[in-house]
């Protein structure tokens, strides 16, 4: 597996570093841990931010790309939404900010999700598929979770990154924070490309991505959050990709019509329903469903570009438990 030529927990650091020199402004917290490594709290004691929402989406795409807030337009209704795009979006995406950490220990729990990742290689095979390995000195980890990690987890997250504590940076956003649903829907494009990936797209073909998806408005309760925002990116989230190695249509518009959520067998109804369904079990949601609402894709061989799946504002409005 090839070294990166671009390291994106290098790269995050310095994102990680604004949090902890402009905290006040951006509504978090840091501190040291007894063992020296970094904490930031973005939303459990802390107040969090939108903006701090904004910048840990960034460290999640390891600083490979760019985000910003503003408000969209989805049918009849205008609302806050983040845009994200990156130049290397197989990195970018996969390689850093897919939730791909499942982090279980001395009866803590929580999802990893940004640069960390490749260093750690979480999970190996997703990393051998986009032929990428970072080197670094530094890990930057973006924990979704509600409780601070105790010392002897942070030792065990420093031993599977191959760093030293004191240059292990770990920020704590929880689902039901406005810097936890603002990071969230900050991942409507690699929330796409996964699911292209899956589809059997090589994600190195993908040269450039773009997306936006409304920021769901958080709920004190994690479950009613998470529903939130997940609808978010399978209802209102739009993605667009440019593709490369595709000589004719066919074969890109076959794979890319599958991807929108509304391809799933459980698409229609908010996602906290299906997933009360399902028993509050993952793996028994139909994995078709996590997936943006549209999906537009460039043949950059062509020039063509297909568009697929729509927003479904009502849902959405459902599931906010937005009155009429």
């Amino acid at each position: 597996m090839p070294k990166a030529k671009l390291s994106v927990n290098a790269k995050a650091l310095r994102l990680a570093e604004k949090l902890c020199d402009e905290a006040e402004e951006y509504g978090v917290t840091a501190k040291k841990t007894m063992i020296g490594a970094t904490v930031i709290d973005a939303g459990i004691k802390a107040e969090g931010s939108f903006q701090a929402g904004k910048v840990v989406t960034e460290i999640c795409l390891g600083g490979l790309g760019e985000a910003k807030i503003f408000p969209a337009q989805y049918d009849d209704l205008r609302w806050l939404s983040i845009f994200v795009q990156t130049s290397h979006p197989a990195v970018a995406t996969l390689g850093s900010q897919f939730a791909g950490w499942q982090i279980k220990a001395e009866g803590y729990s929580a999802i990893g999700s940004g640069p960390a990742r490749a260093l750690a290689l979480k999970p190996r095979e997703l990393y051998r598929k986009i032929e990428y390995k970072d080197k670094a000195n530094c890990a930057v980890l973006v924990l979704e979770t509600s409780k601070e990690p105790p010392d002897g987890v942070v030792k065990l997250l420093s031993k599977e990154c191959k760093v030293k504590p004191n240059r292990l940076f770990l920020i704590l956003v929880p689902t039901t924070s406005v810097a936890g649903s603002t990071q969230i829907s900050g991942r409507i494009v690699e929330t796409g490309l996964h699911r292209l990936t899956k589809l059997g797209l090589d994600p190195k073909l993908v040269t450039y991505a773009w997306g936006y998806a409304p920021i769901a408005p958080p709920h004190p309760k994690f479950a009613e959050s998470m529903g939130r925002t997940n609808d978010a990116i399978m209802y209102a989230g739009v993605a667009h990709y440019s593709v490369i190695g595709f000589k004719s249509d066919e074969k890109l518009r076959a794979l890319a019509e599958k991807a929108p959520s509304s391809a799933s067998k459980s698409y229609g109804r908010p996602f906290l329903e299906v997933f009360k369904e399902a028993k509050y079990d993952f793996y028994k949601v139909d994995p078709d469903l996590f997936a943006p609402a549209v999906l537009l894709v460039n043949n950059a061989e062509t020039g063509s570009v297909f568009s697929f799946g729509r927003v479904n504002v009502e849902v959405f409005k459902r599931s906010i438990g937005m009155q009429a």
